[in-house]
């Protein structure tokens, strides 16, 4: 940038650098998706390719950005766990923020007619993403915080699917139908779809009752580095980083509450 005398209007720039030595999970989170969903005519409770396109722009995120080494995700939202102590963009927060917002809808957008063919987009309403980054201290928070997205995704979408089956099948009108469901537990929800619209919750796919999981798939070795990049020279973080580039990708739709899921996978937590 070249001097001149308007450059001290740069000093109004301020950074937030992210506190080191914790693990950052960026939640991504779609803008006014239920008129959104009522726009493009969205399938009711869950529409599959509406699923899908959100798991094709996360993976898709996390194939620009090595450093996410999972990503959890259900309806309209996307949470993805950064490599503890990763230093992109000097762990700065709007820059974070900013790139994976920005790359998520770009994606979402991209991707959009593979998925509906035949809803074009329109200027009157894009898809738009924001986010935000939460640090944790510890590898039980961490867990702690996708075993409370993944109980959010069953309790949602328990709700979603008793409430709109009541509207097909019973013809119940959406104010009906919530006054129907008000304070009935999650057993009087299964025992409404079962006895009364003839369907066996657990029967559902997995993909609406557990959500999404992506993990980039690692083979620990012996003789690797440190996963801790504070501790690596530039050549070995370049090393690094191109062989999370070209780990595998694999998507699940799987129980990530359970200790076994972390236990298999230790690298996700590694400092």
């Amino acid at each position: 940038m070249a001097n001149s005398k308007f450059e001290y209007v740069k000093a109004f720039e301020k950074e937030v650098y992210l506190l080191p030595e914790t693990y950052m999970v960026v939640r991504v989170d779609g803008r006014g998706f239920h008129k959104l969903s009522e726009t493009y005519k969205f399938e009711k409770p869950n529409d599959l390719n509406a699923l899908e396109l959100m798991n094709k722009a996360a993976q898709s995120v996390m194939e620009k950005i090595p450093e996410a080494l999972l990503a959890y995700g259900d309806s309209d939202e996307y949470s993805f766990l950064l490599q503890k102590n990763c230093e992109i963009f000097e762990r700065r927060e709007a820059k974070l923020t900013s790139t994976f917002s920005s790359t998520f809808t770009a994606y979402y957008n991209f991707y959009w007619k593979d998925y509906f063919p035949n809803s074009p987009l329109t200027p009157e309403r894009l898809p738009t993403f924001d986010a935000r980054v939460v640090l944790y201290p510890n590898q039980q928070n961490v867990k702690d915080y996708f075993s409370w997205r993944q109980v959010d995704c069953h309790i949602n979408n328990l709700y979603n699917t008793t409430f709109w089956q009541l509207i097909l099948k019973k013809g119940l009108t959406p104010q009906e139908s919530e006054k129907r469901l008000m304070g009935t537990l999650s057993s009087d929800k299964n025992e409404i779809l079962f006895t009364e619209l003839g369907i066996n919750y657990n029967d559902e796919a997995e993909i609406y009752k557990k959500g999404t999981v992506l993990i980039r798939e690692w083979e620990l070795k012996d003789d690797q580095p440190s996963l801790n990049e504070r501790e690596l020279s530039k050549r070995q973080k370049d090393r690094l980083r191109k062989r999370f580039r070209k780990a595998k990708i694999q998507k699940y739709h799987i129980d990530i509450i359970n200790e076994r899921f972390w236990n298999e996978r230790p690298w996700l937590l590694e400092s």
